[in-house]
């Protein structure tokens, strides 16, 4: 589990941009509306903090998943930015 939300000292939270892909947006207005919030409030903690369950992509130069319960947010991390690109149960997360 990756945690972070820190500048390099350790000393203050590091609050990030968060963007969302077209297909993401898709992905989650056909989600319903509780597991929509459950996973709106975990990007909110992740932009915020950079908290939860996080994992980096194996083979991927800054890929890193989110664990929501059965679904995967997939985004990756430029700079100060999170760029979610997909958000898919965890069956078809990876393919």
């Amino acid at each position: 589990m990756v945690s972070g939300g820190r500048d390099p000292d350790g000393l203050d939270p590091v609050a990030y941009q968060l963007f969302l892909s077209e297909e993401a947006r898709e992905q989650l207005r056909a989600l319903p509306d509780e597991l929509r919030k459950r996973i709106g409030y975990r990007l909110h903690v992740l932009q915020e903090e950079f908290a939860g369950d996080i994992k980096k992509l194996e083979g991927a130069r800054n890929h890193y998943r989110l664990r929501v319960g059965a679904y995967r947010i997939l985004f990756r991390i430029d700079a100060n930015s999170l760029e979610v690109y997909a958000v898919k149960q965890r069956k078809s997360a990876y393919e």
